[in-house]
Parts: C-alpha cells; structure tokens; sequence
C-alpha cells in the first residue's frame, strides 16, 4: 500500500509505510544513454535520510527497480538518481527514459543501503567503472562531508561519463578519470598496492570490471573485509550452480539447475509466489527459512536479516556450496 508523504512539525517528509509518493521535479542528460532524475516531495518537505551507497526502488511501470542514490544523504529535500537505458533489460530503464516527465508523481520505497561505508576505515578507495559511478558518487559526498580520506578512479569510454564534473569538484586531484582501459588496470595494480593499512576499497560497474578489481585485491593480501562491491541486478549475476530445495511442510523435494531461480522452479511445479520485480529489490517474494544456508544476491533483505538466516528472496538469492535449503512450504 503506498502512503502519500506528509510534513512533520520539523519540516519533513515523513511515510506511514515504507513508501513515499514524490513528485519528478527535474530531468537532465547526464550523458548519452543515461537520464538523471530528481525527485521530491510535492510539498517540498525534507526527505528521509540515507548513508552513503542507498539505493531508491522505484515502481517502474509493472515492475519496481532499484536506483542508487547520487546525492548527499543528511536532511536531503530531494532524491536525485542517473539510469542508463538498458535496451536488453526488463524495462524498467526504458520506462524511465521514455515514460516519466516533469510533474510525474512516482511510487518509492525509502532508501536501503546494501552498500555502505565503513566509517573506521582509515582511507576509502573509491572504483567506478560506467553508470557504476553512482553509488560511488554517494560515498565521495560522504567521505568529504566527514573529512574522510578518499581517492577515487573513474573509467568510462569517451563521450560516455556521468558526473565527471561532479567528480572533479569533489575529488580535486585525488580524482583519477581513465578511457583508456589498459591504462586503468596498470594504474589499478599500482594503486592497490600503495595504500596506507586500515584503507577500505569500494568498486560498481561491469561484472567483469569489479571481479577483476576484487581478484587483484585478494591476490595482493588485502582482506576480504576490506573490500566492498556492489552490482548491477540480475543481469549482473552468474547463473550458480545447481542445488536442492527441500519443501518441508509438503516433503518435497525441488532441484534448481544453473540459470533457474528458486522462485521460476517453484513457479513450474504450480505454486504462487507473490512477487513484483523478480530482481531482489522489492521483497514481495520473501521466503521463510527453515535449514541450509542461503547464498543471498538481493538488495532487500538488511545484513542483519542475512546473518540471522531465516529468509531468503528465491527470485535472485541461491544455496551456499553443499547446502540444501529448507523451506515450510
């Protein structure tokens, strides 16, 4: 149920659910391929706040999608997100590009964050590959706002970047842009070795871009606690291996192959599970977890919820290594 905001006695937005109805008060191309939105709240009033690396689940038409935040997050009146037309996707950019104007009410959930910063980490490294750029641009706002230590590299193809300017006025100097690719990975080698301890990285963009990125900090020692990755939906996941799901109230027993989500291979045997954006960001989907250990892939359920392992999104999420997942149903 979507609950119009309202304004406090303070002056902000406040939502009697986990949903805000705002207004698209402005629309820029950031680039070729990549629309900027601003969203507020028709009355103006302050937004919820948000830590850096949030991303806002927008009601795309049929389908809700998730975009990350590129603003400051302390009293915010305004959301502001950048989407890249996906030509291949779901729709959901598409429906951004072509369906949404100025003065166009939309339906949001409040920011979530699944990517946030470390606040003791002693300098943050900020990779940004493409539309990637977003979520770091969050985490380059926060670290100046709290006078953290940060670098940041940018790579993008030419004629192709979102925010450089932004980047550039945030970063100064310790901002590094790339078109070049092999002049990326010479100046990432060389970057991931001279960081003082206690630094944390935090890479978005291609797949391909952040598990090289993530390979090449591990293979020079640096701990996997350190280092911090977001990516972009399903298309960005791999198809995982197979595994079992154990149906305990009815003792069935359900086999996912690679490439199959728990949710389409209940979905083959008859059953209905609620769901909207078959991409881990809207929740509808959720499952109860009974045993096994689940490989979670949303962008949903909090790392709280994770670590406690009653629940799991089956439309992205799968079974860790040799576990088979029980669920009551």
């Amino acid at each position: 149920m979507t609950i119009a905001i309202s304004g406090t006695s303070t002056g902000t937005a406040r939502a009697e659910s986990s949903t805000l109805r705002l207004v698209v008060s402005a629309i820029e191309d950031a680039a070729p391929g990549i629309r900027s939105f601003t969203l507020a709240a028709p009355d103006g009033a302050e937004l919820p706040g948000f830590v850096a690396g949030s991303h806002l689940v927008i009601t795309a038409g049929e389908r809700t999608n998730a975009y990350s935040l590129t603003g400051d997050g302390v009293a915010p009146r305004r959301y502001s997100i950048s989407v890249l037309r996906l030509h291949d996707g779901l729709g959901g950019s598409r429906w951004m590009h072509d369906a949404v104007s100025v003065g166009d009410v939309v339906d949001v959930e409040i920011p979530r964050s699944a990517f946030a910063p470390e606040a003791r980490a002693a300098k943050h490294l900020l990779i940004a590959g493409g539309i990637g750029i977003t979520p770091i641009l969050s985490h380059l706002r926060a670290a100046r706002r709290w006078g953290r230590d940060v670098q940041v590299l940018y790579s993008f193809r030419e004629g192709r970047a979102a925010h450089v300017d932004d980047i550039v006025a945030l970063a100064g100097s310790r901002a590094e842009l790339f078109t070049d690719q092999p002049a990326f990975v010479e100046r990432l080698a060389e970057t991931l070795i001279d960081q003082p301890i206690g630094t944390h990285v935090y890479v978005c963009g291609p797949a391909g871009m952040i598990d090289h990125v993530v390979d090449a900090a591990a293979r020079l020692g640096w701990p996997a606690s350190r280092i911090h990755f977001e990516r972009f939906g399903t298309d960005a996941l791999d198809a995982g291996d197979p595994f079992t799901v154990h149906l305990t109230e009815s003792d069935t027993t359900v086999d996912i192959p690679s490439g199959t989500s728990v949710l389409e291979a209940l979905e083959a045997t008859g059953r209905d599970i609620p769901n909207r954006c078959r991409q881990g960001v809207c929740g509808e989907c959720r499952l109860p977890l009974s045993g096994g250990a689940a490989l979670h892939r949303d962008l949903y359920l909090t790392d709280a919820e994770k670590s406690a392992g009653d629940a799991f999104m089956p439309c992205v999420s799968r079974a860790a290594e040799g576990t088979i997942l029980e669920v009551p149903l």
